[in-house]
């Protein structure tokens, strides 16, 4: 079958349109229509279904499409392993993890890792779900929980607790609580219960919400909680782990905690060697001995 054929059809696929599919390729629309029909010739099938807004495969397709994908994850890796072969750390890093994770420790410290390996881009994909790493939808993950394949090699990081916050202007204005059921006199900020979330964060939060707090703020991300902590909108359910960014925050109820919410590195087993994994790995390593630090220093637990 021709590659070039396959190529283009899986360009088509994922686009959804010949003409995107031709900008990406390069290739006039017709060009890209002609290849497309050959192909279908080639196979006595038909591949898409054509209408007004677009292109929807059809079943057959559909198997096409699966294939092709696996083709190029498997030149992806093909790639990425030739290019760490090299002395230096260059090209791109697509690291996956949470929203909260990302947005509130990991990409603060990048300015850190860019001044060391100014060459090596990083693509953050900041989502709750789960990406699927020997399928390499990402080449690294900072997950909230070890992953179960069996194919990754992981590394414990850290431990993170979710713990009660306000703004010092907060205290000074509403006071500070002093047991848990005063929080009632409180609104409590938080993730939305049904918002995808640690399970000690969330447990934390049932166990809150039985002093039957009239005021609440629920978002379905922490970034969304800090910033209704920072506005003074009231408590928030926060990780300890933001006190390294945020010092002047008021630790509330320090006896009320959730568990430990495990953190860890994962990369698939192929990429052992990669020098890119290796920089980024030593890199969140060396920020982790920095942060325990600090929470040493304020004594958080």
């Amino acid at each position: 079958m021709d590659w070039d054929k396959l190529r283009i059809f899986h360009s088509v696929a994922d686009a959804g349109s010949l003409t995107h599919a031709g900008d990406q390729l390069h290739l006039s629309q017709s060009a890209v229509s002609r290849q497309i029909r050959a192909l279908e010739e080639s196979l006595n099938a038909t591949l898409f279904h054509r209408h007004a807004r677009g292109l929807i495969l059809t079943e057959q397709g559909e198997l096409l499409f699966e294939a092709t994908r696996s083709m190029m994850k498997r030149l992806d890796t093909a790639t990425a392993r030739i290019r760490d072969s090299e002395e230096e750390v260059f090209g791109e890093l697509r690291v996956t993890t949470t929203i909260g994770f990302g947005t509130l420790w990991l990409a603060p410290r990048l300015p850190h890792f860019f001044e060391k390996y100014p060459d090596l881009n990083i693509d953050l994909m900041l989502e709750e779900r789960v990406l699927d790493l020997p399928m390499r939808e990402a080449d690294v993950a900072i997950r909230m929980k070890e992953p179960s394949q069996a194919d990754l090699i992981r590394k414990r990081l850290m431990s993170v607790h979710m713990c009660l916050f306000a703004t010092p202007d907060y205290i000074e204005q509403h006071g500070n609580p002093q047991l848990q059921q005063e929080l009632k006199q409180h609104r409590l900020i938080c993730q939305n219960p049904r918002s995808a979330q640690v399970g000690a964060g969330a447990d934390l939060v049932g166990d809150l919400m039985t002093e039957d707090i009239p005021a609440l703020l629920t978002v379905n991300n922490y970034f969304g909680v800090l910033q209704g902590v920072l506005h003074n909108l009231g408590i928030g359910v926060l990780p300890d782990y933001l006190i390294w960014d945020f010092p002047d925050l008021v630790r509330v109820l320090p006896e009320v905690h959730s568990s430990e919410v495990p953190v860890f590195l994962a990369y698939p087993e192929e990429l052992r060697h990669s020098k890119r994994i290796s920089a980024f790995r030593d890199f969140v390593q060396e920020e982790i001995i920095e942060y325990r630090k600090i929470l040493r220093e304020h004594k958080v637990t």
